[in-house]
């Protein structure tokens, strides 16, 4: 098995040294893991300064590809956080260096980052949901420089146990339609139910809807902070996918994805 989303203290949110997370791994049995460490510039919380060093990153990355190449294999992967105003800025960040795996997510909406509940202070449940999915989709059609996006409804992480009384799949369905030609894809990411959710992210009618508008390319992640984080809920969300007719998972390298049989993995 693999895992595509992990993180290291090369991420504000992570203090865990980036080999401590290729030994856990390769005690869990896997054969690939790819390090997604954060970049989120213009990021509004001041106690997370996510300015990623990208040379000792990539350092590291290198060193630790050549100590366990016989082990693991080590993939070059980042996490950008994306904001309105941002393609440009990450456009020119990102080729500096060739990552193998980019991950576009949504950590920050009108300017403000989910985790505080500064979104909804001032607006209903709904309306904050939409203004989170109308900020992506304007994303998604103003920068395409990545492969899958992470944590696609990430904002109900925040509203655990509220009432929302849409499904905004009008938004997201346009979202899509957006994506799927373009080639890109998306995640499961296992860390819903690691935070108190009954689903991994995003929820299992997303998941549906963007097998029923055609999307083939996704991938399973843990967004893992911790070892012991890393490989969370595979096996359930490879069963969830298989139910709904999924037939791959993808990894990546040098940006391509490799097609992954699910009922070789379960």
């Amino acid at each position: 098995m693999f895992e595509y989303h992990v993180h290291s203290h090369f991420s504000d949110d992570c203090s865990v040294p980036m080999e401590e997370m290729v030994q856990g791994a390769i005690q869990k049995g896997l054969r690939k893991i790819c390090f997604t460490d954060h970049i989120d510039f213009d990021y509004p919380d001041p106690l997370y300064t996510f300015d990623l060093d990208l040379d000792g990153y990539f350092k590291e990355l290198s060193r630790l590809q050549k100590i366990y190449e016989t082990d693991i294999e080590i993939y070059k992967g980042i996490e950008v956080g994306i904001q309105p105003h941002l393609p440009e800025r990450y456009e020119a960040f990102l080729a500096q260096k060739e990552f193998d795996f980019i991950i576009c997510s949504l950590h920050t909406v009108d300017k403000a980052d989910l985790h505080s509940g500064e979104l909804f202070n001032s607006r209903s449940i709904e309306a904050a949901y939409q203004k989170y999915y109308e900020e992506l989709l304007y994303c998604v059609k103003n920068f395409d420089k990545y492969q899958i996006l992470g944590h696609l409804d990430l904002v109900k992480r925040y509203t655990i146990g509220q009432q929302v009384n849409t499904d905004f799949h009008d938004t997201i369905t346009q979202i899509f339609q957006t994506i799927i030609p373009q080639g890109k894809g998306i995640e499961i990411n296992t860390s819903g139910t690691r935070y108190g959710m009954k689903n991994a992210l995003p929820s299992k009618d997303i998941l549906q809807l963007y097998k029923d508008l055609g999307g083939e390319i996704i991938t399973v992640g843990a967004d893992a902070h911790r070892v012991e984080d890393i490989n969370y809920h595979f096996k359930e969300s490879l069963q969830l996918l298989d139910e709904l007719g999924f037939t791959y998972v993808c990894s990546f390298s040098k940006q391509k994805p490799t097609f992954h049989k699910i009922n070789d993995l379960l």
